[in-house]
């Protein structure tokens, strides 16, 4: 047995490592929604063997980003127009709820730091908005340890962010403010210590970005997996 778990622990190291990189290109949009991900490729990349590889996929899998297919492969995770909507249904309920729980947590200086990256956002292109967005509204979260509802957000995140990306993109060519008027609010209310004003502003701020997507079915395309 002697060797066995610090294997192991090594494969482990080595799966998240894969798994950090990965996911950044797929939130980069760098392997958009249904790419074949293929563990040699990957193993070779890398110069591991499958293991790692398959640890990997199976971190990415959990976190809503990758597909597993029995006995075929995996695959960037992407959605028909109706699994999107009903995943943003989801969130308008339960990010609320995370904000409500977080809120009273909030430093003056996490404050701060959510007044900073609003302002940056407000002069972002597409793409830094898009990592910008991701770090404000994860910062007002941070604050709370929660069983299951941060890491299910997190995976609504996940799941859904090639479709915002598309969103974002559109709003950026029509300068639409109103995600940079959220954003203030937002941080106007938590100032305040008002956590159901800031539930509610979060509240129609993820139902607008729904409705906007409802609008462009064309971005969802053909969203089966070819096997």
């Amino acid at each position: 047995m002697t060797g066995v778990l610090p294997v192991a622990r090594d494969h482990g190291r080595a799966g998240s490592g894969i798994a950090d990189t990965l996911r950044g290109e797929i939130l980069r949009g760098i392997h958009p929604p249904g790419t074949r991900i293929r563990q040699e490729d990957l193993a070779a990349r890398h110069t591991t063997s499958r293991i790692p590889v398959r640890e990997a996929l199976r971190i990415l899998e959990a976190e809503g980003l990758v597909t597993l297919v029995a006995n075929s492969g995996a695959w960037v995770s992407r959605l028909t127009l109706a699994e999107c909507e009903e995943l943003y249904l989801v969130r308008e309920r339960i990010e609320p709820v995370l904000l409500v729980m977080s809120a009273p947590l909030l430093t003056p200086n996490d404050l701060d730091l959510l007044h900073d990256l609003a302002t940056h956002m407000e002069r972002a292109d597409a793409e830094d908005f898009l990592r910008l967005d991701r770090e404000f509204h994860f910062a007002t979260y941070a604050p709370t340890q929660t069983v299951m509802l941060g890491d299910t957000v997190r995976g609504l995140w996940n799941r859904t962010h090639h479709y915002r990306r598309a969103f974002v993109g559109a709003a950026h060519v029509r300068h639409d403010g109103s995600a940079h008027h959220d954003h203030r609010l937002l941080v106007a209310a938590l100032r305040r210590g008002d956590a159901e004003e800031a539930a509610h502003v979060l509240e129609r701020h993820i139902r607008r970005t729904r409705i906007e997507l409802e609008r462009h079915p064309e971005i969802f395309g053909d969203a089966a997996i070819v096997r």
